[in-house]
């Protein structure tokens, strides 16, 4: 077992602060959405499943930031199997990315407007709190030395992320499409497939990146990042054409102007995952062709 020591410094840094920040604010957000009545809140289904989407947003990281501030503290980060720089660099940027969403989504379309309560301006303000940690914790451990760094801090590793959260986003969306979308349409089901896919990749290649598995794959591990990219772009390109068509169909129907504001988010959140695989693509494609010619 090794010998915990603690230092002055140990809780002086700027990495201790910022997660503690991101702690207190985050369970600050919750906690007072948690508390709010009814009438602070919009009552709509779509509004509800949005607030269950930022409560589930504020309740995660508020967990997995807690665990890895106690772990770092008491210096036990060594006995875990995994990549620590990248579980703590994805942390900060996943945290960061779906804060920021939730700091958008939470008065935008979850308070109601018409009856704004003080818990309500308060939420918001702790979410946006919790945003700005995370994007400082992720700045602090850029400035880290070089050696400190994981995958994850490159650029090719923050689009994955990226990737990973245009993927989370589709979920509760994909879930209020089809509870307005009576008819069943196949454009649905395609984006359905073309999401999960994604998801399911992107999941898959965090997981062989935290692990450190990538030396135990049978072919080179760039191969499979540029295979995975090529798919996301093609899926994504599918569904992004399948969002600007249904903007069209919005348009001429009148009938449908309620299901407008879901299908404008999700061609925004789709548009922004398709550059990210799209970029990635081409870093992949450039590393394998520089490797061809060594």
């Amino acid at each position: 077992m090794p010998v915990i020591v603690l230092e002055a410094r140990d809780f002086t840094s700027p990495l201790f602060w910022v997660r503690t920040l991101e702690v207190l604010s985050s369970c600050t957000a919750f906690s007072l959405v948690a508390s709010l009545e009814q009438k602070s809140l919009n009552i709509s289904s779509d509004c509800d499943t949005f607030r269950i989407f930022c409560m589930f947003t504020w309740c995660f990281f508020f967990v997995v930031t807690l665990l890895i501030h106690i772990i770092n503290i008491i210096q036990f980060h060594s006995l875990i199997p995994i990549s620590w720089k990248n579980l703590t660099m994805t942390v900060a940027l996943l945290g960061m990315l779906m804060s920021l969403s939730s700091s958008t989504v939470f008065p935008w379309i979850v308070m109601d407007h018409n009856a704004v309560s003080a818990r309500a301006l308060a939420a918001a303000v702790a979410s946006g709190l919790t945003f700005l940690a995370y994007a400082s914790e992720s700045c602090v451990l850029r400035t880290q030395a070089h050696e400190q760094r994981g995958y994850i801090s490159s650029l090719p590793g923050f689009l994955k992320i990226i990737q990973l959260w245009g993927g989370l986003h589709m979920i509760p969306l994909m879930v209020l499409i089809s509870k307005l979308d009576d008819g069943g349409h196949w454009q649905l089901w395609a984006s359905c497939f073309s999401y999960g896919i994604c998801v399911f990749i992107s999941l898959v290649t965090l997981a062989v990146i935290l692990g450190d598995f990538a030396g135990r794959c049978l072919l080179p591990f760039d191969r499979f990042l540029a295979a995975f990219s090529l798919i996301g772009v093609l899926l994504y390109m599918l569904a992004t054409v399948i969002c600007l068509t249904k903007i069209l169909q919005l348009s001429e129907a009148e009938s449908k102007v309620k299901n407008a504001n879901l299908v404008i988010i999700e061609t925004v959140v789709s548009s922004i995952t398709l550059l990210a695989y799209t970029v990635d693509l081409a870093f992949s494609i450039k590393l394998l062709c520089d490797r061809s010619h060594m």
